[in-house]
């Protein structure tokens, strides 16, 4: 594992035995005994250090080596001569469990000694003297490899270190604030791009003069090249799912589903019909399965992402994977769900949604730690919108609701072209929308604690906005409106989307 994670070079006692031997054939565990015996007689213990010499010499700077393993004291006292910073890691555990792991591997050696007999060599049987000289010690007994490995590690003081760092876009109304136009903005900036949610959430991007509908696949999957990786705390549509991969054309290596996404059914999805007319949900099922996740534990009811043929050679532990991107210093972007307003504990109950979506509900449904993000990039819209319930029923509240006609006569933008965008992504439906929301920006502000805000809809505060390539040619009072902003969200607009396209987003980061 160590040479592995860490890219270090082993060098195998045994094997430098081996080579050493007139007869391979004959390379046995006892005749190795008896080789490493002899060349500990003639050499003091150098030769382990002498070899070791060798390879260093032949390897590029700054190559580490693990030596498996030293047989003696001498051999430890000569490699500390020759290179100070080596590090003795002792492991030991009763011989009762060395006889038991020992006798797994000779099962799988034709013709190998017992353990009684290997131990029959002094230096065998005399190997736990090193204990008393070891750097570290470990008794590795009731302990798997990952344990030990674990242990060693953190002894030795070498961690699969933070290097790079995480960024998550998150919403900070009702959702479908344009955080899809600013992740596929920001997405050349990244190695891996990180989604949650569920497919009751859809995030639209125009690419190339066509408008992709991102449901369960990171917004940009179609048109850049990154690692994908969807949440433990996903709900996905199989079908729907493999249906999109196969949109966006992915290969096997470019997408990891964590085992324990939750699936929805059909019957999710009838079972939320109330819910539509109750509270305009989108009735997309991720509620139901959210809930059978819980209540269906133990029970078999509850289907998971590793248990889809169609999905397993995209399985994966989303923090296996991660935690290596981040070892490596690679960049991570989140991508969350929905907006603040939504939030199932913080949003107008019952007008919510089946999850938290501030920030620290995405992370936890990422797999991330906290302390592992760098930007918190917060998306408000111009004007706040909320979907639209069918059954005339109300889908929560809005401050100031207003018309769209309201919007069309400030901004300049004909009502019909404003219609073509302002309609639900899952649903289709028409949405209401509502004048700024202030109390809910502080609020959403002091939840999610955003480094940046990407203020989206530029254009609806002005149509001349659309045609705005620097911040200083923004229409007056948008840039009073942005200062605004960032008065009470106590934080840098550094990102403004004035139109829906890809050249359409103003970038005034410093990061």
């Amino acid at each position: 594992m160590l040479a592995t994670r860490f890219s270090m070079r082993v060098v195998k006692t045994r094997q430098l035995l081996t080579n050493s031997l007139a007869e391979k054939s004959s390379a046995g565990r006892i005749p190795l005994q008896n080789e490493g015996d002899r060349l500990d007689r003639v050499t003091e213990g150098r030769w382990v250090a002498d070899e070791l010499a060798k390879l260093v010499v032949e390897s590029s700077p700054g190559t580490s080596f693990i030596v498996d393993s030293a047989r003696i004291a001498a051999q430890v006292t000569a490699a500390r001569k020759a290179f100070p910073a080596v590090v003795h890691v002792h492991l030991k555990a009763p011989l009762p469990t060395l006889t038991r792991r020992y006798d797994e591997r000779r099962k799988r050696e034709s013709g190998a000694p017992t353990y009684s007999k290997v131990r029959e060599n002094v230096t065998e049987r005399n190997i736990g003297e090193l204990e008393n000289i070891a750097d570290i010690v470990i008794d590795t007994d009731r302990c798997t490899a990952e344990d030990v490995f674990i242990r060693a590690t953190s002894r030795m003081g070498i961690f699969e270190s933070r290097k790079g760092y995480v960024d998550i876009v998150i919403g900070g109304q009702y959702g479908s604030e344009g955080k899809g136009q600013i992740v596929d903005y920001l997405l050349d900036d990244y190695d891996v791009v990180v989604r949650v949610g569920g497919p009751n959430a859809g995030h639209s991007v125009a690419e190339g003069g066509i408008t992709h509908i991102y449901r369960m696949l990171p917004s940009g999957s179609a048109t850049h090249q990154a690692h994908y990786v969807l949440g433990p705390g996903m709900i996905v549509e199989p079908q729907a799912l493999v249906k999109e991969i196969g949109e966006c054309k992915l290969d096997v290596s470019q997408l990891t589903i964590d085992p324990q996404v939750m699936t929805l059914t059909q019957e999710d999805k009838t079972n939320e019909g109330s819910l539509v007319r109750d509270i305009g949900s989108t009735g997309s099922g991720t509620g139901a399965a959210t809930a059978r996740r819980i209540l269906e534990r133990g029970t078999g009811g509850a289907k998971l992402a590793r248990d889809v043929p169609e999905l397993k050679h995209y399985i994966g532990k989303a923090t296996d994977v991660l935690s290596k991107e981040l070892s490596e210093g690679k960049r991570i972007l989140v991508e969350g769900t929905q907006g603040t307003g939504l939030s199932l504990y913080h949003g107008d109950y019952p007008y919510v949604t089946s999850r938290d979506t501030t920030v620290a509900g995405c992370l936890s449904e990422a797999g991330i730690a906290p302390t592992s993000v760098r930007r918190v990039i917060m998306v408000c819209r111009a004007y706040p919108i909320r979907v639209q319930n069918p059954k005339n029923g109300t889908s929560g509240p809005l401050s100031q609701e207003i018309d769209w006609r309201v919007v069309s006569k400030r901004s300049g933008i004909p009502l019909k072209e404003l219609m073509k965008h302002e309609r639900g992504s899952v649903t289709g439906r028409l949405r209401r929308v509502g004048e700024f929301d202030w109390k809910l920006l502080k609020e959403s502000s002091f939840l999610n604690g955003p480094t940046d805000i990407a203020l989206t809809f530029a254009d609806y505060l002005s149509k001349k906005n659309a045609s705005a390539f620097r911040f200083d040619q923004l229409d007056p009072s948008t840039i009073q409106f942005i200062e605004e902003v960032e008065r009470v969200a106590r934080t840098t607009v550094s990102l403004i989307a004035t139109g829906y396209g890809e050249r359409h987003v103003i970038d005034r980061r410093s990061w």
